[in-house]
């Protein structure tokens, strides 16, 4: 990517954190929603079942995995919002860049990841939750964490391509819920039926939740998930970021 592209793409990022400005009740409703299931599952509801020790120091390693799921209906929102405003096929009749819009969109949400990520870090914290790994640790952790969050976010911007209209973005949004949910981010597979623990740890939220857990020394964790929550975003990526690209350069032909 040459000197051009990366300043088409950070002005088209920089677009996207001038909405933050104008919508901050946007920003802080998604950095608030992680926070509230954490207190909501850690106080009110419960739950840890087949959880040896501490069931805070197991659930926000897990619920740092979910907020990376989660919340992709944003950016789907924007993706097709543009599409329909005709946005997009004004940025597409100007001297830029193929794709800057999308990696302008994408780097926006991955800085509001970081927020989240901050943000519900600093409630475990304050709860009493501590990492036990270390700094380099907790950095791999992040970097997992964001890893996989890039995955998915261009499983979303492809899918919000596909749909094309904000009020199909609902119907195609119902998908990440029992990805989310399908998981060990709040009780572990030994708790489950059979078939359903099989299919929970084959979650790739759950290759990446079982290896944060275990770089930050929390219950759950276990060896030999670093390769797998590496290997699974990579692959996902391999197989959305060359669709999504292919999807937004056919379009208005």
């Amino acid at each position: 990517m040459n000197v051009h592209a990366l300043t088409d793409c950070w002005t088209m990022t920089r677009r996207e954190l001038a909405h933050w400005a104008r919508q901050p009740v946007r920003l802080v409703v998604g950095l608030v929603f992680s926070v509230m299931l954490l207190l909501m599952f850690g106080y009110l509801i419960g739950g840890g079942r087949g959880v040896r020790g501490d069931y805070l120091d197991y659930l926000l390693p897990g619920m740092l995995a979910l907020t990376m799921v989660f919340g992709l209906e944003s950016t789907m929102l924007a993706v097709t919002q543009d599409l329909n405003k005709g946005v997009i096929d004004r940025f597409r009749s100007l001297p830029m860049a193929d794709g800057a819009v999308l990696v302008g969109r994408a780097g926006a949400d991955m800085l509001q990841s970081v927020l989240s990520l901050a943000a519900l870090t600093g409630v475990g914290l304050a709860l009493g939750w501590r990492p036990h790994g270390g700094p380099g640790a907790f950095l791999a952790a992040v970097g997992l964490l964001l890893l996989l969050r890039f995955a998915m976010l261009w499983i979303g911007i492809h899918l919000a391509l596909v749909a094309g209209k904000p009020e199909l973005v609902q119907a195609v949004q119902i998908l990440v819920w029992p990805v989310g949910f399908l998981s060990n981010a709040l009780a572990a597979p030994a708790s489950m039926p059979g078939w359903l623990g099989t299919a929970v740890e084959w979650n790739p939220m759950s290759r990446t939740a079982t290896a944060v857990r275990d770089l930050l020394g929390a219950p759950g964790g276990e060896d030999g998930h670093l390769t797998a929550a590496v290997l699974w975003p990579l692959a996902l990526l391999a197989v959305f970021f060359p669709l999504a690209v292919r999807t937004f350069t056919r379009l208005g032909r």
